[in-house]
């Protein structure tokens, strides 16, 4: 990721799209050790609400995987 100011100015800045709110609290679940399942009673939604969702975020941010994901969620700091 690039030293911007906010993890949505890099977003915006790099993909042309900010992570809504939910994305960033979906986000910051991902770096957690959780299903998509837990995630999805968490915040009592539907794991297919949950998948894509996390198929937006992967493709606002330019991941590939979990992992991939949960790195730039540190970097952004938003875990």
């Amino acid at each position: 990721m690039t030293a911007l100011a906010t993890p949505d100015r890099a977003v915006t800045e790099l993909f042309g799209e900010p992570l809504s709110p939910r994305e960033r609290i979906v986000l910051a679940e991902l770096a957690e050790d959780v299903t998509l399942d837990d995630i999805a009673r968490k915040l009592f939604v539907s794991r297919n609400t949950v998948k894509t969702q996390v198929r937006s975020i992967y493709r606002k941010i330019g991941a590939s995987t979990r992992a991939e994901a949960a790195a730039w969620a540190e970097a952004a700091g938003l875990r």
